[in-house]
């Protein structure tokens, strides 16, 4: 009994602020994103809408999600974990979709998207090592990004992935700070929680396991890192195949469905889509598009959609965090914690900007991989620990992308209101 209590402690210390600080941390951005995720929810009909199934704004498909789960084929176990998301929304609604029901959505969004931040902080404070001046300064440049901001109040599959993916990405480097080798138990949770919520970050989930100290020296190690991962692929597949009644033939006629729909988009030229979505829409917002919508059964509407970058400065602000982001990976190249978190992004870069998927509305994607910039800085920083003056300049670039990131994004907020206002009453 006792190693279940220590065992479930733990796990409340990982998840949730284990300190005064990380309270803090966690106390200001849930005012934050509860002020902007409630105003949006009690005036504003765009978190959900009965009549409006996908693409009311950035793509999101926010009714499509909470009543399906989204496709089998990209969300195979996504079905069961929102309908106890919608369920709970139901019963504090009193079975109503009103403004209740709306805020509820919006609070468990707020819920999980603070809890994320609070993650990346706990990374930089406890794994990196970074002063505490630091953690919180990159903590905050990193909850002013346009992913967090816009998941903050979105009942989407992103806004629990990223969270998810941060927790891994925190736990699995504990244990290789501690040196431990990721249980089983723990590779299949993650498995069927991140896998889950989208098929292709399930292959993320096995990527700490490789860097687990003297693996490729022993056979015992390599059998063991081998068998861990076979019971967790096999119970995940299980469940996937029983969420499709065994036919799994469907996987293959639905993906390359799915794939000639989101890679064949020519309307814009490739390398503006890899820098203003993929790089950039991500974290600072560009201007926005409307256009006209409908719901397949006889109702118009309106949905927002992301532009590409119409100024140079945008594109020289994703320009230096680029080289800030390679520089730590090339200064840190022999860490295996910077190890991890690059090759997790390697494989969305290869998804989205090689292979080309979604890569017109790849901005939506940022929830899979948004938080690697915050922890690539903090890594950077770290080098430099020792030189004061590399730390200041450091520093100063940060500060100053700080505070065009910060601007930028308020403005685009505004925008965001007046489409509301206009459209969404």
């Amino acid at each position: 009994m006792s190693f279940i209590k220590t065992k479930f402690l733990n796990f409340f210390r990982l998840v949730f602020p284990s300190s005064y600080t990380e309270l803090g941390v966690f106390l200001f951005f849930i005012t934050c994103y509860g002020i902007l995720g409630s105003y949006i929810a009690i005036h504003y009909r765009i978190i959900f809408d009965s009549r409006i199934p996908w693409d009311a704004y950035f793509s999101f498909d926010n009714k499509s999600i909470l009543m399906t789960g989204g496709s089998f084929e990209r969300h195979p176990l996504s079905y069961y974990f929102f309908n106890w998301i919608r369920e709970l929304c139901l019963f504090i609604s009193g079975g109503k979709m009103d403004i209740t029901f709306r805020l509820t959505l919006a609070w468990l969004s707020n819920i999980i998207i603070t809890l994320n931040v609070v993650q990346i902080f706990k990374y930089l404070k406890n794994i990196i090592r970074l002063p505490l001046a630091y953690s919180l300064f990159i903590t905050l440049f990193f909850g002013i990004f346009s992913t967090n901001i816009i998941l903050s109040f979105t009942p989407e599959n992103f806004t629990y992935t990223l969270f998810l993916l941060s927790l891994y990405n925190h736990y699995a480097a504990i244990k290789l700070r501690k040196e431990e080798k990721t249980p089983a138990a723990a590779l299949s949770l993650a498995g069927i929680t991140i896998g889950g919520l989208t098929i292709t970050n399930i292959v993320k989930v096995f990527i700490p396991v490789f860097f687990e100290k003297g693996l490729f020296k022993s056979w015992k190690k390599i059998g063991s890192a081998i068998l861990r991962g076979i019971i967790a692929i096999t119970i995940y597949a299980l469940l996937y195949l029983y969420r499709i009644d065994f036919k799994y033939e469907n996987i293959f006629s639905k993906t390359n469905q799915q794939y000639e729909k989101f890679s064949n988009v020519e309307s814009m030229p490739t390398w503006d889509m890899i820098l203003s979505f993929f790089f950039g829409g991500n974290i600072l917002f560009p201007s926005f598009i409307i256009s006209d919508k409908h719901n397949m059964k006889g109702f118009t509407f309106k949905g927002l959609y992301m532009d590409l970058y119409s100024s140079v400065i945008p594109y020289i602000f994703i320009a230096i965090l680029l080289v800030l982001i390679s520089w730590s990976y090339l200064k840190n190249f022999k860490n295996k914690w910077v190890q991890v978190i690059m090759i997790s992004f390697f494989f969305d870069i290869f998804i989205h900007c090689i292979m080309r998927f979604g890569l017109h509305t790849s901005y939506i994607y940022g929830g899979h991989f948004v938080f690697v910039y915050p922890l690539l800085i903090g890594w950077l920083f770290y080098a430099y620990k020792s030189s004061p003056k590399m730390m200041a300049f450091l520093t100063l670039i940060v500060s100053l992308l700080f505070v065009y990131l910060l601007s930028n994004n308020l403005f685009r907020l505004s925008e965001f209101f007046e489409f509301l206002q206009t459209y969404y009453q």
